[in-house]
């Protein structure tokens, strides 16, 4: 069997490095008439396998194999030819990849991945798992025509890799250039900043389902997007949802479209959100909050890789990646049936999540710079700086709402401090009065809104003595000694809603006493 001029074409043409090697291997199990094979890159000092066919190829995929083992494949990288080998009986053969395997490699064909300048960057084999072992032509024409079939192979694939990479340099270029006009950056050296921010990088390898946990504004968009920036699928659409922001029956339409007479006012055929992202990525933030009805639906989309508009009759193939978001506990949720047990496991299969900002405030100085910075470039201005005490205050405030409440914070020093210079004084009562209370500093301002603290002895001097709980309490407690219990005056006082003061005393076991 020789090659002709369209599996010439095949190779030649396509660009995408994992259609190419799957037409590599597929080509050369032609040619040889054998069922399996595979094939292996160099990558960071192992020789790892990013293709494979064949009776359960699907557990070869990925293997990575050390340099300093024995293989056929090690072999053929090291010296840059190509060899056969009789399974078991050649001292080159590592057969413990093949321990579960129920067909077993009988003779192997290992060609090398070769460069112009014959530097060798991977190997590609095929196996023949035949009982007589007899299937592969070992000829020496034969081989020769193959060895420049897998040249040309080599260097097309080479080329796709780089070619792959640039598009890559393109997608990090573009994102630079959005986060300086004022697109919102990942920002952090912290140890779980740089965790998360590796699993990104993992996942975005892959096409898997990734699932982002964490509170509210912890920026889960964020890392979401930054995955499909990091994927193949860099410079296809990445559309968003909040599940929890529409009724369901317009969800379904936003995610699924409808079709012409669908329902009273659909006067046109709609497409939805899963259609228009096809080829990218789909991102369903509160994914908690779907209605159960519609989760089924979504199930099939994860399953089958195909959707039905609203009113149609026709299902759709499509090819996109969902990630999923959420600020739930959803296990909790499979247990009491409010989430299915089958999506949520099929929404898990990458799990990501993401620290509080009270996980990470070694952050907070670069997150309000950062912040400082952006709103800065908005008006034109300079950047204010954060005096050090006030960046203390920044730094030991508890942040429930995480980086939104900081971002939020910074915009408004942004318009309601009038100098470079953001003081202890200038922070907002309930940011800077532990520090400030705690040096016996000068009152806080009024120009944040928040009232004056009073020279009244509301909490004890020496704060580091107390838990933060125990601060907190004793400064509510005080307040509700002072205006005899009128929880309104003492949340008047304190800067805050009725509301969230008496909720604060329900926190913290304090009951409203009745004369």
């Amino acid at each position: 069997m020789t090659l002709s001029i369209d599996d010439y074409k095949a190779l030649s043409q396509e660009l995408d490095p994992k259609k190419l090697q799957r037409t590599i291997l597929a080509l050369l199990l032609k040619l040889q008439n054998v069922e399996r094979g595979s094939l292996w890159i160099e990558k960071n000092n192992m020789y790892e396998c990013v293709e494979a066919m064949g009776h359960q190829s699907e557990e070869l995929k990925g293997v990575k194999l050390s340099p300093n083992k024995k293989s056929i494949v090690g072999w053929v990288i090291k010296n840059g030819k190509m060899t056969t080998a009789k399974a078991g009986a050649d001292a080159r053969h590592n057969s413990q990849f093949e321990d579960k395997f129920k067909v077993k490699s009988k003779h192997i064909l290992c060609f090398p991945l070769l460069l112009k300048g014959k530097e060798v960057y991977g190997a590609v084999q095929v196996i023949d798992t035949s009982s007589a072992g007899d299937n592969l032509n070992l000829a020496p024409d034969y081989l020769k025509m193959l060895q420049e079939m897998v040249d040309i192979s080599s260097l097309a694939l080479r080329n796709s890799l780089e070619f792959q990479k640039q598009q890559r340099k393109y997608a990090q270029l573009s994102r630079t250039l959005s986060s300086i006009r004022g697109k919102t950056s990942i920002v952090g050296k912290s140890a779980s900043i740089n965790k998360a921010l590796k699993l990104v990088s993992n996942y975005a390898a892959t096409n898997y389902p990734v699932l982002v946990y964490g509170e509210s504004g912890t920026g889960k968009e964020l890392f979401a997007e930054e995955i499909h920036a990091q994927s193949s699928r860099a410079n296809k659409p990445f559309l968003t949802q909040n599940c929890s922001a529409i009724p369901e029956n317009l969800l379904e339409s936003e995610l699924f479209g409808y079709v012409k007479g669908a329902f009273t006012g659909a006067n046109t055929n709609k497409l939805g959100l899963f259609e228009a992202a096809d080829g990218g990525t789909v991102f369903l933030d509160e994914i908690g909050d779907m209605d159960i009805n519609l989760q089924a639906k979504v199930l099939r989309v994860l399953q089958e890789s195909e959707i039905k508009p609203l009113g149609g009759t026709e299902t759709k193939k499509i090819n996109i990646r969902i990630i999923s978001a959420t600020n739930r506990k959803l296990e909790e949720d499979v247990r009491s049936g409010r989430f299915r047990e089958d999506l949520y496991y099929r929404l898990n299969v990458l799990p990501l999540k993401l620290p509080c900002l009270d996980e990470r405030k070694e952050d907070i100085p670069l997150l309000t710079e950062y912040f400082l910075a952006r709103e800065a470039s908005y008006s034109h201005m300079l950047p204010k700086k954060l005096d050090p005490k006030a960046m203390i205050a920044m730094k030991t405030h508890k942040w429930p709402g995480n980086i939104r409440e900081l971002e939020n914070s910074v915009k408004q020093f942004q318009a309601l401090v009038p100098g470079d210079t953001i003081l202890l004084s200038d922070l907002p009562r309930h940011i800077g009065f532990p520090i400030a209370k705690a040096q016996n500093n000068i009152p806080l301002s009024e120009k944040t809104g928040a009232s004056r603290i009073k020279s009244e002895n509301i909490l004890p001097e020496d704060l580091t003595t107390f838990t933060w709980k125990e601060m907190e309490a004793s400064y509510v407690m005080k307040l509700l000694e002072k205006y005899k219990w009128n929880v309104s005056q003492a949340a008047r006082a304190a800067g805050i809603n009725r509301s969230t003061f008496d909720s604060r005393m329900k926190k913290l076991g304090i009951n409203k006493q009745v004369n």
